[in-house]
This record gives C-alpha cells, structure tokens and sequence, in this order.
C-alpha cells in the first residue's frame, strides 16, 4: 500500500499513466546586447499572459475557476521579479537565467516559510518557471487532456496548469508525489470532483505505466490490485456512488437537529467566490469563516477596494441573507505578502501577523474595512477579526470602522449600520480574557487550529515535538468549553472554525460545551448533518463528563475511538 494526504473525496479504479516534467536546461552564456534581451523576456511575457489567458477561459467553462491561473499574469509581471530580471540581463545574464534566477528566489522565500498554504504556492511559481521557460527554449507545452479513459495519472508535483482540460479527459483519478490540502492544484482536483491523493512518496518509481490501482481521495490509500485492499476498495467505489446520492438526498434542505431536537447550525468555511457553488450543492447554512489572505498572496499587486467589495458582495448576494463571516487579513510573519516589503522574524508564529499586521499596515486595512462596510450592502455580513489577544485591539478596529462608516456616510455610499463585529478566539490570552472580550465584541469564534499550538507552545511543522500538536490535550479541551461557557454567560453566541470542527469524534463534546454554531469544509455539511441525526445531547453529556475527568491525551483519543 501507498499512502498520502487525500486532498479530493472519491475512490476510483484505474490504469496508471505516469507523467514527469522534463527537465529544463538553462545555457549559461554571457549577454552582450542587453536591450535586446530585455526585449527577448518582455516578448515572452506577452506570449505567456495570452497563453495563461486561455487556459484560465478553458478553466472558466469547467467547474473550476480560471482566477487562479489569471493570478500568474499578475505574479509574472510583478514589480520585484521584472526588477530582478533587468538587473541580471544589466549584468550579462540570458533571459532565461534571469526568470530562473527570480523565480527560485520567490521559490524559496515560500518553501521557508511555517504556513502550510504559502508554501504550497511555491508550485505555483515553479509552474510559472517552467511555462516562462518553455516559451523562451521553444519547448512545447503537454496537453494532458487526450489521456485514455479510466487514467489514473501519476505525477511528480501537480500544477494548476497540468489540471486544465483534466475534466474532459479520461482522467479519473491523480497521484501526486509533492502537494498538499491548501494547494492550488488540490484545490481545483476538489471543484473538478477528481480523487486526489498528494505527498505520496515514492509514487513515481513504484507503480508502472498501465499497472491497475485503486486509490481513495478521503483516507489517502492507494492499492495494487496484487494487494488485499484493492477488492476493498472495489467493493467501497461500488457502493459510495450510492451511499453518497442518498445522503445528499435524505439531508439537502433539512435543519441540522440532533436525534433529540437540538438544533446547530452548520456553517462553511470558504477562501474565494469560487467556492459559492460548493456552499450551495452541499446546502450550507452561511459562512462561518470566509479567508480573504487569498487575495493578497496569489497576486503581483495588491486588490483595490473595488475588487474586495465585488467579491464580498458576490458570496453575500449567493448566500440570501444568511450570515457571511468575513476575517480580516491573517497574514504576517512567516505568511508574506509578496507586494508588501516586510523584515524577517526569528519567530514569526509570535510576531507582526494578523491584527498587529493589519494595525500597523493601516491603509492595507483601511481598504479592506471599507470593502466589507460597502458588501454589507448586499447581504448579511459580518467581520471577524483574527489572533486578537488584548481588548485594545478590538476597540481600536471599531473606533476605525466608526471613521470609516462616516466617510462612507459622506460619499453616500451605502452600508449595514449595525454591521456586527466578533473575534476569533485563538490564542490562551484571548481565552483568558474572554469575559472582557465578550463585553465588547457581538461574537466569538473559536479557530482551533491556532489555539491548540498557542496552548501547548508547539510548532506542528517542527516534527521534534509535533506530538504535542493534539486537540485530545486536556488544556486544550478545557480551553474550548471555557470559552463558550462564557460566550453563553455574556449572551453572545460562540462558532468554531478549526479542522476540529469537523472530526466526528468531537461532536460530543462540542454538543455538550454548548456550541450551536460549528464551521467546516462544504464538503463535510451534510456528512456532519447526519452525524448530528444520530445524537442524543443525554449520550454527549455522558461522554463529555467522562472525557473531561481524563488526564492524559491518549486517554481521550482512546476513550473517543471507542465510542
């Protein structure tokens, strides 16, 4: 067996085709005539902004969004690798070593970095390196979209660009060995509906052309048919179809109750108006965390302000009045803005990010809160603000949109005067304070993902003490139902958005702390919905009770296993 990171639901049965990317080899040799090679690179820009422009319009037609690819022309053409690119040919290097040169260095600024999703966009620059050069060699780019019906495509990295045309095509199924959830290349396999599984080393050397697999986009797994869990996950492929129509079925348009009458609201989280479509098909009940970091970092400049309101309001528009929770930039530290020059910290996890980035980057900000004043227009809106940690920051993010609401005012421009503003819950000093916060901010939300490595103090990139990075701890557990205990008491009402939110071995507890709000991929709504059917808040406190009297994390991640 093979194992990865299952990025796209589905098992598929097929024939494996394997596909590497040649190598590129760059000529070292010496420019003389400098102004024409300047003007060698600035034609190979044009021909590939028109080259990526159509592919991002195949990408339109499919379920896919061609914005991400639209993003390459916007890095391509940014200030600081065109820069660097001039001042190498100055110094008598071809055009060719000059992007090569610029792209490995955007290559390793985010291969460095802690964050997980800024360093998965280091494929994204590889590819643009790879498409720049290809048109500087005069090599010619793949198609893989005539590849033979039932293909499992196996692959050393995945790119956006390698995905385009892959709908249409004989592709059932992707095996990656590089890539991970967030992804460009996961994120287009899952609005493709392709089964995905990414990380899986080795991949390449140990199946073979032809060679029939079956592979699970959920848990990873991928088998031989020489192997006994091939004809398990036959037998799975067979009857998910099925089991997976009948969910959606029985589940779509109903309230999200547990098997007693209690009634919780299930909540997606998103990154773009791209996913408004899987917000609907999977019937979420509002967005309980939209991400806007994706606007800032898949770009050469910076979005304007009408662009940020175009997008907010079109998730709103989409979402009919029911609630749109949108976070201000969490970005900073390890996660780099590539338009904005900003010093390098020895420990960026607790350093200038989210509201202290935003705070100290003032006219970033201020542009953003006038985006989602000027979307409130249009739908129920909300503003979230990230990594809050003291009270002061909060009332300074009111006291500016109080200002920014009288500009608003000022220019007639409309808005929702009673907008409501909430933090996320995330660090052991804003759960500290929660009693103060509360007094001030009209909602929480809880993101465990970040709670849980602010209370252990662990980095779970570090794989010396990753161990540590648990949700079972018990400081962790006791976090979260202090949290909404006195979200309750102050009368506010409290959400969670971290991946545990949608782990059913927590929705237990979560039921039992109290939580009525919980936010979760789209693809997980109904999933959890009729999990939620199956539970009775007597049994939640039962396990909850015995759970909380558990010293030792094992203890808790057993003691959940088993019921």
């Amino acid at each position: 067996m093979l194992k990865g990171v299952g990025v796209s639901n589905g098992i598929v049965i097929g024939k494996v085709v394997r596909f590497a990317q040649k190598p590129m080899t760059v000529t070292q040799r010496t420019v003389t005539d400098t102004d024409a090679e300047k003007r060698r690179f600035g034609n190979a820009v044009g021909e590939f902004c028109v080259r990526t422009s159509a592919l991002a319009k195949r990408m339109d037609t499919s379920a896919a969004d061609g914005q991400i690819l639209r993003g390459y022309i916007a890095m391509v053409n940014d200030p600081y690798l065109t820069e660097h690119v001039d001042k190498m040919i100055d110094g008598g290097a071809t055009a060719e070593m000059a992007i090569e040169s610029a792209c490995d260095g955007f290559i390793r600024l985010f291969t460095d970095s802690a964050d997980e999703l800024v360093r998965h966009r280091a494929a994204d620059i590889e590819d643009i390196k790879r498409r720049m050069l290809e048109i500087l060699l005069g090599v010619e780019h793949v198609d893989l979209s005539d590849l033979p019906k039932n293909t499992v495509l196996v692959t050393n990295e995945l790119t956006p660009s390698m995905t385009v045309g892959l709908e249409s095509s004989g592709v059932r199924g992707i095996i990656a060995e590089k890539g991970g959830r967030t992804s460009h290349a996961a994120i287009i396999a899952r609005s493709l509906g392709i089964p995905t599984v990414l990380g899986v080393s080795g991949a390449f050397e140990k199946l073979s052309d032809g060679e029939k697999v079956a592979l699970d986009g959920e848990t990873g797994e991928i088998y031989t048919d020489k192997e006994a869990g091939f004809k398990r996950l036959q037998e799975k492929e067979k009857t998910s179809k099925q089991d997976k129509q009948e969910l959606f079925a029985s589940f779509f348009g109903r309230s999200s109750l547990t098997a007693d009458g209690e009634k919780i609201k299930l909540l997606a989280n998103i990154d773009s108006p791209r996913d408004i479509d899987a917000l609907l098909k999977n019937d979420a009940e509002g967005v309980g965390l939209f991400r806007t970091e994706g606007f800032f970092l898949d770009r050469g400049v910076l979005p304007s302000e009408d662009e940020q309101t175009k997008a907010y309001r079109a998730v709103a528009e989409a979402m009919q009045g029911k609630e749109v929770v949108i976070r201000t930039l969490d970005v900073g530290g390890d996660k780099k803005i590539p338009t904005v020059r900003s010093e390098n910290e020895d420990n960026p996890f607790l350093g200038l990010r989210a509201i202290r980035y935003s705070i100290k980057n003032q006219g970033l900000f201020r542009t953003q809160l006038r985006a989602v004043l000027r979307a409130s227009a249009f739908g129920n809106i909300s503003l979230m603000i990230p990594l809050v940690t003291r009270v002061d920051e909060l009332i300074y993010v009111k006291n500016l949109l109080n200002r920014l609401k009288s500009e608003l005012d000022s220019e007639g421009i409309a808005y929702d005067k009673s907008i409501k503003v909430g933090v996320m819950i995330e660090t052991p000093a804003a759960a500290a304070i929660a009693d103060i916060l509360a007094r001030n901010a009209d909602f929480f939300s809880i993101g465990t993902n970040d709670l849980i490595g602010y209370t252990m103090a662990v980095d779970r990139g570090n794989a010396n003490v990753s161990y540590l990075y648990s949700a079972y701890e018990p400081a962790v557990l006791r976090q979260i139902r202090h949290i909404v205990r006195v979200a309750a008491e102050q009368g506010i009402k409290c959400s969670l958005c971290g991946e545990m939110a949608a782990d059913e071995r927590f929705l237990p507890l979560l039921l039992s702390f109290g939580l009525k709000e919980l936010s979760v991929s789209p693809q997980n709504v109904l999933p959890l919905r009729a999990r939620l059917s199956t539970l009775e808040m007597s049994r939640c406190n039962e396990i909850a009770n015995d759970v909380m009297k558990l010293e030792r994390a094992r203890r808790v991640e057993h003691y959940l296993a088993e019921v």
